[in-house]
């Protein structure tokens, strides 16, 4: 049973979400929080497998919570919750440290496939989101610490990357190419140290800023 802590100052969104996931079997939401303060002190005692979480609160926003609880090394798998105009905060969500980020409009495949894929390590962008994110990230300062001159990535290491900034998974990228999933999370794993990132997450959002993909 993987379980989720809703974060969102709407009650009507907590309780769409709440609803799409009771039709699930395997997934529980153990806790809501109408504000930041109230996630930031909740998240540490629950220990959600997933948080689900809304950037833009009034007081303490998403952000302020994903540094506070990032600070405290108590961050769990996180899924930012976005609308459209949510461009560069997504982006600093990413950075500060969540899993990946969602439509508030997601359907309940979507939402199930995400908690999920995020509660088994992984991470996820959504298509639409991510299109308008590169259209966009021109216009963003860099603010990683990781190297500015990365070591250079393969042909095939590129071809990966290129794959994972689509947002597909590595059994997704090994169907793709022809190769076995071991072989894609041993190109991940070269393609994070080369980047000097510490997850899949911020790879693309690195290689995006230097112009590799």
């Amino acid at each position: 049973m993987i379980s989720v802590c809703l974060v969102d100052d709407q009650t009507l969104v907590r309780q769409g979400i709440r609803s799409l996931l009771e039709l699930t079997d395997d997934i529980r939401v153990a806790a809501e929080c109408g504000d930041g303060a109230s996630a930031v002190e909740t998240i540490p005692q629950v220990k959600p497998d997933v948080v689900l979480l809304d950037l833009r609160m009034p007081g303490m926003s998403g952000l302020d919570v994903l540094n506070a609880l990032a600070a405290r090394n108590q961050l769990p798998p996180t899924i930012i919750l976005t609308t459209f105009d949510d461009d560069q905060l997504v982006l600093a969500g990413l950075k500060a440290g969540a899993r990946g980020y969602l439509l508030k409009d997601v359907s309940l495949d979507q939402l199930v496939e995400a908690v999920k894929t995020v509660a088994a390590g992984g991470s996820l962008v959504a298509p639409v989101v991510t299109q308008r994110l590169l259209a966009g990230v021109g216009r963003i300062q860099n603010q990683f610490s990781s190297l500015d001159q990365p070591d250079p990535l393969t042909e095939r290491e590129t071809e990966i990357l290129r794959l994972m900034a689509g947002g597909y998974s590595n059994k997704e990228i090994a169907n793709s190419l022809g190769v076995a999933e071991g072989t894609v999370k041993n190109h991940v794993s070269n393609i994070l140290s080369k980047l000097g990132v510490r997850d899949r997450t911020r790879a693309v959002l690195k290689a995006l800023e230097l112009g590799i993909v």
